[in-house]
């Protein structure tokens, strides 16, 4: 019998950002939200490319193998963004989270990797169903951050794991689940849950049978929220397949922006924009490197695409709908579909760039021995420093997390978590707690210590040090005051009726009381 998909996506650019890195795909069986990152130059190939990868995966037909299969192509999909940069080295340090729904019989596969999030609602309630890969979530899992905090701290960005270029065989969390027909499921990549609570997304998702209005309600209060990110949202609602529903998609399922998020088409205005554009080539066999082949592969990859409901949007949309999508395969049997950017934010690259660039990468694959040695050494050099860096600066985060000083906060004394140093404008350390102990209590050589940092190696020592610090306030505060010390010419008076008492200092012109 088995379960489906019904299906609504939309993805926009956001209030800040010059270009989409998100890319999204949704079809009958398979759900994925891909955040690219690298900037200027890959964040979008990144995320293209592994939707992309993944689409292939929206049949009915794994017989019980889906957790594996969607791991492979995921793990796939990896790989061609390693050869990418091999390729074109200025796509270097690009990378993407990849979270995927993929039915297989009566159960549903989740993967992730990144912080894009799946959050699911049914019968028992609403929950997030995956966990992020961040430093903060790492912090909270160690019981070193509370979960209240994490949205505030300054390091809340930072993914512990991608796709990417940087590891060649990345951990995915991959879960297996037996749904309920009706309920839904949401993917989103961070630019929601960063300004939209999860109480409200809850309440959207319930609102409404209508799943396109649910995906532009979400997007709507992100960007009214100021949207400081791309923000992509993918809707499914389980059912079964034998409910009467056909194997085309129902009124409003197959809606959506492609790419521009202001838009809703129907599934036949989707086909006609993904289809091969006239005259264009037949597929040529898989692993053949000319750009006929490349330009054949996009139209094949189209004609893929349109011979099912589906819907793309982000950059993966505009990679299809540009056809400049070149192929690297790595067998005759598998086609892997990836993309290369030029300098440029808003175009593609050519496919016949691409495909020199590539036949220049085979090349070099295929030299003789000697210069492959030296290549291995060279990349296995390379993945050493990449290595001891990353390690290096796991090293740095932990002991910074573990240090705390005592310092000045709007005119109180405040304990901070870090260390009182800056990296160019990030701030290695956060504010732990202020305390009501005012700078001006403190004696003149307490207050000079304060506003240079008093080091301490635990909280409890910082907790200690404020109280020394306390001490030195109330001892100020209890002693008498100073005798004045006069400077100047100064001169005494006599005493005499009407005039200043005996002893009473009088002041020349500049002198100081």
């Amino acid at each position: 019998m088995g379960i489906a998909f019904r299906y609504a996506a939309r993805s926009d650019v956001g209030r800040v950002r010059s270009k989409n890195d998100d890319s999204a795909y949704a079809g009958r069986y398979l759900a994925v939200v891909a955040d690219g990152m690298g900037g200027h130059v890959g964040g979008d190939v990144a995320s293209a490319s592994a939707v992309i990868d993944l689409t292939a995966l929206d049949r009915p037909d794994h017989g019980g193998q889906g957790a594996t299969v969607l791991a492979d192509e995921i793990q796939n999909a990896n790989q061609n963004l390693v050869r990418l940069v091999v390729a074109d080295p200025r796509l270097g340090g690009m990378g993407t989270t990849v979270t995927a729904l993929l039915a297989d019989g009566d159960e549903i596969v989740l993967a992730h990797i990144g912080d894009s999030r799946a959050y699911r609602l049914s019968e028992d309630g609403f929950r997030q169903v995956t966990r992020d890969h961040t430093f903060v979530q790492r912090l909270i899992d160690e019981g070193r951050l509370r979960p209240e905090e994490a949205e505030s701290h300054p390091h809340k960005n930072v993914l512990m794991r991608v796709l990417g270029d940087v590891d060649a065989s990345p951990e995915i969390e991959v879960d297996v689940v037996r749904p309920r027909p009706g309920e839904r499921w949401l993917l989103c990549s961070d630019g929601l849950n960063a300004v939209v609570r999860p109480e409200t997304i809850e309440a959207v998702l319930r609102s409404t049978g209508d799943l396109n209005q649910i995906v532009d309600t979400l997007v709507e209060l992100t960007l009214d929220r100021g949207a400081p990110d791309n923000v992509t949202v993918v809707v499914v609602q389980v059912f079964e397949p034998d409910e009467g529903d056909p194997a085309a998609p129902q009124a409003g399922e197959a809606h959506g922006a492609v790419p521009d998020p202001a838009s809703a088409r129907t599934s036949d205005e989707l086909t006609a924009r993904t289809a091969p554009a006239p005259g264009a080539p037949d597929g040529a066999p898989d692993g053949v490197r000319d750009p006929a082949a490349a330009e054949s592969s996009a139209a094949a990859l189209r004609r893929d695409l349109s011979a099912r409901p589906h819907l793309l949007v982000g950059a993966a949309a505009n990679a299809t709908q540009t056809g400049r999508i070149p192929t690297v395969s790595d067998s005759v049997r598998e086609r892997r579909a990836t993309l290369v950017r030029t300098s440029s934010p808003d175009t593609l690259a050519d496919p016949r760039e691409v495909a020199s660039a590539l036949d220049r990468a085979d090349a070099a694959v295929r030299s003789p021995r000697r210069r492959r040695s030296r290549r291995a050494l060279a990349v296995l050099a390379l993945a050493t420093v990449g290595l001891l860096l990353v390690a290096g600066g796991w090293l740095a985060k932990s002991w910074i997390s573990s240090q705390y000083y005592v310092g000045e906060d709007s005119g109180t004394v405040a304990i901070y978590n870090g260390v009182s140093q800056t990296l160019g404008p990030v701030a290695l350390s956060e504010l732990e707690r202020s305390t009501d102990l005012r700078m001006e209590d403190l004696p003149a050589f307490a207050q000079a210590r304060v506003r240079n940092a008093i080091p301490a190696d635990s909280l409890e020592e910082a907790e200690r040090i404020v109280g020394e610090l306390r001490t030195s306030a109330r001892e100020e505060a209890e002693s008498p005051g100073p005798t004045p010390r006069p400077t100047g010419t100064v001169r005494r008076a006599t005493a005499s009726p009407g005039t200043t008492a005996p002893g009473a200092p009088t002041e020349s012109p500049g002198g100081e009381r």
